[in-house]
């Protein structure tokens, strides 16, 4: 174990990090819910009888990829907004990994070290292969 750092303190980062990206990620969501609500609250349901091609919609939104949730963040579509919170959830224990990573690394814990790597390897490779 690194002799700066005690064991608990990086237990303690890992689970302040996992609470402060699940209540951010929620706050998120929370934020696009009512700017949505606000926006589209009066509106009548769609009909849900016909199938409309994405392409042929009135409305066009991108909230199905990382840049087009981004942009949409910045020109304030709520939509993009909920994304934008599931994005941050689901980013919530990727940065947990990162963190083991980590305290595994500054206690030389080599076996786990490697496990972690691995796992973070297929999760990083699965999310850039998800995204093509």
């Amino acid at each position: 174990m690194h002799p700066d750092i005690p064991k608990h303190d990086m237990r303690t980062a890992i689970g302040r990090a996992l609470r402060i990206g699940v209540t951010v990620a929620c706050v998120i969501a929370f934020i696009g819910g009512a700017y949505y609500l606000w926006r589209h609250g009066g509106e009548p349901m769609p009909d849900y009888t016909q199938f409309i091609p994405v392409d042929q919609r009135s409305e066009q939104t991108d909230y199905t990829s990382l840049s087009g949730i981004i942009h949409g963040v910045l020109n304030l579509q709520a939509t993009e907004w909920i994304q934008m919170g599931v994005v941050v959830l689901i980013l919530t224990p990727i940065i947990r990994v990162l963190l083991s990573l980590v305290e595994f690394s500054l206690n030389r814990d080599w076996i786990y070290v490697g496990i972690t790597a691995i796992v973070f390897l297929v999760i990083l490779m699965n999310s850039l292969e998800g995204a093509a």
